[in-house]
C-alpha cells in the first residue's frame, strides 16, 4: 500500500520504519529533514498526503494546524486519501479535523496510541481508533502493522483522542501516587526499590506503575516522554474537563506538580521527573 507518514519523531520514525519493513511503499515528510533506509522523503507536507493512507504523528494541535491546514496541505490532498492522526491531541481540535476533512472530501480517523518510542519500535502500541466504522476497517491493516493491541472506540473520531487524553493523564497520577508512597516510606527507612517490589507483587501490578516504578527507583530520567509533552497533554485534559463542565481535583493536583517540574527546568527530561520533583519536595 502506498502510505504517507509526517512527522518523524521518535515515534513517527519507529512506525515509519515497521510500515516499510512490513512491505508498504512509504513516503514521509518531516519538519526537520532528515533521511531514513526504505523511505521515501519529500519535500511537502501535500505530497505525503497523495497515497491510498497518511498517518501524522505531530507533536500537537498547533504543529497539525500549521502543518495540514494553514499551509493548504490537506486541502491538496488525494481525494481517495484516508488519513489518520495517531497523535494526542486535544477533543476540541479532533472534531474540528472531522468537520475539515468533510468538507474537503477526505475520509479521517483518529487513532492515537498508547505506548514509548521502545513500544513503537517493536510494533506493539495500542492502537485507540475512532471513526466511520468503513474508514476505521480500511486503514486497519496499515494499523495492525504499528501496533500490538487494537482498540476501536467507537463511529465518532474525538471519543479516540478523549480516550487518549484520560489515559495520559492516568499515568501521570499513577506517577504522583508512586512518588508521594515513596516519600512516606523512604521518610521511614524502607528502601523505595523494596516499597516497589510490594507495591507490584500485590495491589499495583498494572504496567505504568511497572514501567515507572523501574525508571523512579534506578533515579535516571532520560527522555522517552518529555515533561513538556506530558504537560501538554494535562491541559488537554484539563481543557476537556472544563468542556464536560467538571473540575477534577487529581487532575489539577498532577497538572500543577508537572508544570511546576518543567518550571524546574526539567521539561525535556522523562515525564517521570515529576516523581523526582515530588519527592525531592520541590527542590
Amino acid at each position: 500500500m502506498d502510505v504517507g507518514m509526517i512527522g518523524l519523531g521518535a515515534m513517527g520514525r519507529a512506525m515509519a520504519l515497521n510500515l516499510a519493513a512490513a512491505g508498504h511503499r512509504v513516503k514521509a515528510w518531516n519538519r526537520s529533514g532528515g533521511t531514513l533506509d526504505g523511505i521515501t522523503m519529500v519535500a511537502t507536507p501535500a505530497d505525503a498526503l497523495q497515497g491510498e493512507v497518511a498517518l501524522t504523528m505531530l507533536s500537537d494541535d498547533a504543529a497539525i494546524r500549521s502543518v495540514l491546514l494553514d499551509s493548504g496541505a490537506l486541502a491538496a490532498a488525494n481525494k481517495n486519501l484516508l488519513h489518520v492522526v495517531t497523535s494526542t491531541i486535544s477533543v476540541a481540535f479532533a472534531r474540528e479535523l472531522v468537520t475539515a476533512h468533510h468538507d474537503l472530501g477526505v475520509r479521517y480517523v483518529s487513532a492515537p496510541v498508547l505506548g514509548r518510542p521502545d513500544v513503537a519500535a517493536a510494533g506493539q502500541l495500542h492502537i485507540l481508533a475512532g471513526g466511520p466504522p468503513e474508514a476505521v476497517a480500511a486503514v486497519r491493516p496499515v494499523l495492525d502493522v504499528i501496533g500490538g493491541k487494537f482498540w476501536d472506540m467507537g463511529p465518532e473520531a474525538p471519543t479516540a483522542n478523549a480516550a487518549k487524553v484520560a489515559c495520559n493523564m492516568m499515568i501521570t497520577m499513577a506517577i504522583e501516587a508512586m512518588a508521594e508512597g515513596v516519600v512516606i516510606t523512604e521518610a521511614n527507612g524502607l528502601p523505595r526499590g523494596t516499597f516497589f517490589e510490594l507495591i507490584l507483587g500485590t495491589l499495583f501490578g498494572a504496567r505504568s506503575y511497572q514501567v515507572y516504578s523501574a525508571i523512579i527507583a534506578e533515579g535516571k530520567y532520560q527522555p522517552g516522554f518529555k515533561a513538556t509533552l506530558g504537560l501538554k497533554d494535562l491541559r488537554l485534559a484539563t481543557e476537556a474537563a472544563g468542556q464536560a463542565g467538571r473540575q477534577l481535583p487529581m487532575l489539577d493536583a498532577v497538572h500543577h506538580q508537572m508544570s511546576e517540574t518543567v518550571r524546574a527546568g526539567m521539561g525535556d527530561r522523562d515525564w517521570a521527573a515529576m516523581a523526582d520533583y515530588t519527592i525531592r519536595g520541590g527542590k
